[in-house]
Protein backbone atom coordinates (compact mmCIF):
# COMPACT_ATOMS: atom_id res chain seq x y z
CA UNK A 1 0.00 0.00 0.00
CA UNK A 2 1.31 3.44 -0.95
CA UNK A 3 1.94 5.29 2.31
CA UNK A 4 1.84 8.67 0.58
CA UNK A 5 -1.65 7.95 -0.73
CA UNK A 6 -2.79 6.85 2.73
CA UNK A 7 -1.49 10.11 4.19
CA UNK A 8 -3.28 12.01 1.44
CA UNK A 9 -6.57 10.33 2.37
CA UNK A 10 -6.02 11.13 6.06
CA UNK A 11 -5.43 14.79 5.21
CA UNK A 12 -8.47 14.79 2.95
CA UNK A 13 -10.61 13.33 5.71
CA UNK A 14 -9.30 15.96 8.14
CA UNK A 15 -10.21 18.76 5.73
CA UNK A 16 -13.61 17.17 5.14
CA UNK A 17 -14.16 16.96 8.89
CA UNK A 18 -13.34 20.64 9.42
CA UNK A 19 -15.52 21.71 6.50
CA UNK A 20 -18.37 19.50 7.72
CA UNK A 21 -18.39 21.21 11.09
CA UNK A 22 -18.42 24.72 9.64
CA UNK A 23 -21.14 23.91 7.08
CA UNK A 24 -23.26 22.15 9.71
CA UNK A 25 -23.15 25.18 11.97
CA UNK A 26 -23.57 27.73 9.19
CA UNK A 27 -26.37 26.14 7.19
CA UNK A 28 -27.86 23.57 9.56
CA UNK A 29 -26.90 20.58 7.39
CA UNK A 30 -24.82 17.49 8.06
CA UNK A 31 -22.25 17.81 5.31
CA UNK A 32 -23.11 14.46 3.71
CA UNK A 33 -22.73 15.75 0.18
CA UNK A 34 -19.05 16.40 0.85
CA UNK A 35 -18.31 13.39 3.03
CA UNK A 36 -19.98 10.68 0.97
CA UNK A 37 -17.80 11.18 -2.16
CA UNK A 38 -14.66 11.27 0.02
CA UNK A 39 -15.67 8.15 1.92
CA UNK A 40 -16.61 6.42 -1.32
CA UNK A 41 -13.10 6.94 -2.68
CA UNK A 42 -11.55 5.83 0.61
CA UNK A 43 -13.49 2.59 0.59
CA UNK A 44 -12.65 2.09 -3.08
CA UNK A 45 -8.98 2.33 -2.15
CA UNK A 46 -9.59 -0.27 0.58
CA UNK A 47 -11.12 -2.63 -2.04
CA UNK A 48 -14.67 -2.55 -0.68
CA UNK A 49 -16.90 -4.20 -3.34
CA UNK A 50 -18.75 -1.69 -5.48
CA UNK A 51 -22.13 -3.24 -4.69
CA UNK A 52 -21.90 -2.17 -1.03
CA UNK A 53 -19.44 0.73 -1.22
CA UNK A 54 -22.09 3.44 -1.37
CA UNK A 55 -24.05 1.88 1.49
CA UNK A 56 -20.92 1.90 3.64
CA UNK A 57 -20.22 5.53 2.75
CA UNK A 58 -23.78 6.60 3.64
CA UNK A 59 -23.89 4.63 6.89
CA UNK A 60 -20.51 5.97 7.99
CA UNK A 61 -21.56 9.49 7.11
CA UNK A 62 -24.58 9.18 9.39
CA UNK A 63 -22.23 8.17 12.19
CA UNK A 64 -20.20 11.34 11.67
CA UNK A 65 -23.35 13.48 11.65
CA UNK A 66 -24.47 12.59 15.18
CA UNK A 67 -21.93 14.55 17.26
CA UNK A 68 -21.68 17.33 14.69
CA UNK A 69 -25.45 17.80 14.63
CA UNK A 70 -25.64 17.71 18.42
CA UNK A 71 -22.92 20.37 18.73
CA UNK A 72 -24.69 22.66 16.26
CA UNK A 73 -28.09 22.07 17.89
CA UNK A 74 -26.75 22.89 21.36
CA UNK A 75 -25.27 26.17 20.15
CA UNK A 76 -28.44 27.11 18.26
CA UNK A 77 -30.58 26.25 21.29
CA UNK A 78 -28.51 28.61 23.44
CA UNK A 79 -29.29 31.40 20.99
CA UNK A 80 -33.04 30.73 21.32
CA UNK A 81 -33.65 30.20 17.60
CA UNK A 82 -34.84 26.56 17.64
CA UNK A 83 -38.60 26.03 17.25
CA UNK A 84 -39.12 23.28 19.83
CA UNK A 85 -42.91 23.15 19.39
CA UNK A 86 -42.55 22.47 15.66
CA UNK A 87 -40.02 19.72 16.36
CA UNK A 88 -42.39 17.98 18.77
CA UNK A 89 -45.07 17.82 16.06
CA UNK A 90 -42.73 17.17 13.12
CA UNK A 91 -40.15 14.85 14.68
CA UNK A 92 -42.06 11.51 14.79
CA UNK A 93 -42.93 11.56 11.08
CA UNK A 94 -39.31 12.40 10.19
CA UNK A 95 -38.00 9.43 12.21
CA UNK A 96 -40.59 7.10 10.67
CA UNK A 97 -39.48 8.31 7.23
CA UNK A 98 -35.84 7.59 8.06
CA UNK A 99 -36.69 4.01 9.07
CA UNK A 100 -38.68 3.52 5.86
CA UNK A 101 -35.76 4.93 3.89
CA UNK A 102 -33.11 2.56 5.14
CA UNK A 103 -35.48 -0.39 4.79
CA UNK A 104 -35.77 0.54 1.10
CA UNK A 105 -32.10 1.46 0.67
CA UNK A 106 -31.04 -1.83 -0.94
CA UNK A 107 -34.00 -2.10 -3.29
CA UNK A 108 -35.53 1.23 -4.31
CA UNK A 109 -34.41 2.54 -7.73
CA UNK A 110 -32.83 5.93 -7.23
CA UNK A 111 -32.12 7.36 -10.70
CA UNK A 112 -35.55 8.90 -11.18
CA UNK A 113 -35.67 10.10 -7.58
CA UNK A 114 -32.27 11.76 -7.89
CA UNK A 115 -33.27 13.39 -11.15
CA UNK A 116 -36.49 14.88 -9.79
CA UNK A 117 -34.80 15.91 -6.56
CA UNK A 118 -31.92 17.59 -8.40
CA UNK A 119 -34.29 19.52 -10.64
CA UNK A 120 -36.38 20.71 -7.70
CA UNK A 121 -33.29 21.83 -5.80
CA UNK A 122 -32.04 23.84 -8.78
CA UNK A 123 -35.42 25.53 -9.25
CA UNK A 124 -35.65 26.29 -5.55
CA UNK A 125 -32.13 27.73 -5.59
CA UNK A 126 -33.07 30.08 -8.43
CA UNK A 127 -36.12 31.24 -6.49
CA UNK A 128 -34.13 31.80 -3.31
CA UNK A 129 -31.33 33.61 -5.12
CA UNK A 130 -33.39 36.04 -7.20
CA UNK A 131 -36.75 36.43 -5.46
CA UNK A 132 -37.44 38.86 -2.67
CA UNK A 133 -37.25 37.74 0.94
CA UNK A 134 -41.05 37.76 1.14
CA UNK A 135 -41.45 34.88 -1.36
CA UNK A 136 -43.30 31.98 0.25
CA UNK A 137 -46.14 29.52 -0.31
CA UNK A 138 -47.81 29.94 3.12
CA UNK A 139 -47.68 32.08 6.24
CA UNK A 140 -47.12 29.14 8.59
CA UNK A 141 -46.22 25.46 8.60
CA UNK A 142 -49.12 23.09 7.82
CA UNK A 143 -50.70 20.93 10.51
CA UNK A 144 -51.81 17.34 10.84
CA UNK A 145 -51.46 15.04 7.83
CA UNK A 146 -49.82 17.67 5.62
CA UNK A 147 -47.06 18.26 8.17
CA UNK A 148 -46.54 14.50 8.54
CA UNK A 149 -46.23 14.11 4.77
CA UNK A 150 -43.51 16.75 4.72
CA UNK A 151 -41.77 15.02 7.63
CA UNK A 152 -42.00 11.53 6.17
CA UNK A 153 -40.66 12.76 2.83
CA UNK A 154 -37.73 14.48 4.54
CA UNK A 155 -36.90 11.29 6.45
CA UNK A 156 -37.10 8.96 3.44
CA UNK A 157 -35.04 11.17 1.12
CA UNK A 158 -32.45 11.90 3.80
CA UNK A 159 -32.08 8.22 4.65
CA UNK A 160 -31.72 7.01 1.06
CA UNK A 161 -29.42 9.83 -0.04
CA UNK A 162 -27.27 10.05 3.08
CA UNK A 163 -28.17 13.62 4.00
CA UNK A 164 -28.86 15.06 7.43
CA UNK A 165 -32.28 16.47 6.61
CA UNK A 166 -31.32 20.11 7.08
CA UNK A 167 -31.16 20.69 3.34
CA UNK A 168 -34.85 19.80 3.00
CA UNK A 169 -36.21 21.24 6.23
CA UNK A 170 -34.50 24.61 5.88
CA UNK A 171 -35.99 25.03 2.41
CA UNK A 172 -39.44 23.85 3.55
CA UNK A 173 -39.51 26.22 6.52
CA UNK A 174 -38.44 29.17 4.39
CA UNK A 175 -41.30 28.42 2.03
CA UNK A 176 -43.58 28.68 5.05
CA UNK A 177 -42.40 32.13 6.16
CA UNK A 178 -39.61 31.10 8.56
CA UNK A 179 -36.61 33.42 8.74
CA UNK A 180 -33.42 31.87 7.41
CA UNK A 181 -31.77 31.94 10.84
CA UNK A 182 -34.69 30.25 12.60
CA UNK A 183 -35.04 27.67 9.81
CA UNK A 184 -31.34 26.77 9.99
CA UNK A 185 -31.41 26.59 13.79
CA UNK A 186 -34.41 24.23 13.80
CA UNK A 187 -32.86 22.13 11.02
CA UNK A 188 -29.84 21.44 13.22
CA UNK A 189 -32.17 19.44 15.48
CA UNK A 190 -33.64 17.60 12.49
CA UNK A 191 -30.12 16.39 11.65
CA UNK A 192 -30.09 14.57 15.01
CA UNK A 193 -33.48 12.98 14.31
CA UNK A 194 -32.17 11.73 10.97
CA UNK A 195 -28.63 10.66 11.85
CA UNK A 196 -29.30 8.49 14.94
CA UNK A 197 -31.90 6.15 13.38
CA UNK A 198 -29.91 6.39 10.14
CA UNK A 199 -26.72 4.95 11.59
CA UNK A 200 -28.66 2.28 13.49
CA UNK A 201 -30.46 1.30 10.30
CA UNK A 202 -27.33 1.01 8.17
CA UNK A 203 -25.72 -1.15 10.84
CA UNK A 204 -28.75 -3.45 10.83
CA UNK A 205 -29.12 -3.81 7.06
CA UNK A 206 -25.41 -4.57 6.75
CA UNK A 207 -25.19 -7.29 9.41
CA UNK A 208 -25.94 -10.06 6.91
CA UNK A 209 -23.39 -8.77 4.39
CA UNK A 210 -20.80 -11.43 3.53
CA UNK A 211 -18.59 -9.31 1.26
CA UNK A 212 -15.15 -8.18 2.54
CA UNK A 213 -15.21 -4.96 4.54
CA UNK A 214 -12.51 -2.74 6.10
CA UNK A 215 -11.39 -3.23 9.70
CA UNK A 216 -13.55 -1.66 12.44
CA UNK A 217 -16.72 -1.99 10.37
CA UNK A 218 -20.07 -3.01 11.85
CA UNK A 219 -22.84 -3.53 9.31
CA UNK A 220 -22.47 -0.64 6.87
CA UNK A 221 -20.73 1.72 9.32
CA UNK A 222 -16.94 2.10 9.53
CA UNK A 223 -15.92 3.44 12.92
CA UNK A 224 -12.30 4.14 11.93
CA UNK A 225 -13.38 6.78 9.41
CA UNK A 226 -15.78 8.22 11.98
CA UNK A 227 -12.96 8.52 14.52
CA UNK A 228 -10.83 10.46 12.04
CA UNK A 229 -13.52 12.94 11.00
CA UNK A 230 -15.51 13.63 14.17
CA UNK A 231 -12.94 15.60 16.25
CA UNK A 232 -12.45 18.34 13.67
CA UNK A 233 -16.14 18.54 12.78
CA UNK A 234 -17.04 19.04 16.45
CA UNK A 235 -14.33 21.65 16.89
CA UNK A 236 -15.34 23.71 13.86
CA UNK A 237 -19.16 23.54 14.14
CA UNK A 238 -19.40 26.44 16.66
CA UNK A 239 -17.46 28.66 14.25
CA UNK A 240 -20.12 28.01 11.63
CA UNK A 241 -22.91 28.90 14.06
CA UNK A 242 -21.21 32.17 15.05
CA UNK A 243 -20.57 33.07 11.42
CA UNK A 244 -24.19 32.34 10.49
CA UNK A 245 -25.52 34.75 13.09
CA UNK A 246 -23.14 37.50 11.97
CA UNK A 247 -23.97 37.29 8.28
CA UNK A 248 -26.68 39.34 6.64
CA UNK A 249 -29.96 37.48 6.12
CA UNK A 250 -29.92 38.05 2.36
CA UNK A 251 -26.31 36.91 2.08
CA UNK A 252 -27.04 33.77 4.08
CA UNK A 253 -30.00 32.99 1.81
CA UNK A 254 -27.74 33.30 -1.22
CA UNK A 255 -25.13 31.06 0.36
CA UNK A 256 -27.83 28.47 0.88
CA UNK A 257 -29.00 28.95 -2.72
CA UNK A 258 -25.48 28.32 -4.00
CA UNK A 259 -25.35 25.20 -1.89
CA UNK A 260 -28.65 24.03 -3.41
CA UNK A 261 -27.21 24.57 -6.89
CA UNK A 262 -24.27 22.36 -6.00
CA UNK A 263 -26.54 19.64 -4.60
CA UNK A 264 -28.90 19.75 -7.56
CA UNK A 265 -26.10 19.66 -10.12
CA UNK A 266 -24.44 16.75 -8.33
CA UNK A 267 -27.58 14.63 -8.38
CA UNK A 268 -28.40 15.41 -12.00
CA UNK A 269 -24.84 14.63 -13.08
CA UNK A 270 -24.98 11.31 -11.22
CA UNK A 271 -27.70 9.98 -13.53
CA UNK A 272 -26.08 11.03 -16.82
Amino acid sequence: MDISYILFLVVLLAIAGAFTGVVSGLLGIGGGTLLIPVLYELFKFLDVPETVRMHLAIGTCFGVMIPTAYTSFRKQLQKGQVDIELLKKWGPSIVIGVVAGWLLANYAPSAFLRGVFGTIMLLLAVKMFFEKDSWKIADAMPKGIALNIWGGSVGILSSILGLGGGLFTTAIMQLHAFSIHRAIATSSAVAILVSIPGVVGYILIGLNNTLPMPMFTLGFVNFLAIALIIPLSIYTAPFGVKLGHKLDKKLLSRIFAIYLIFIGSKFLYSIV
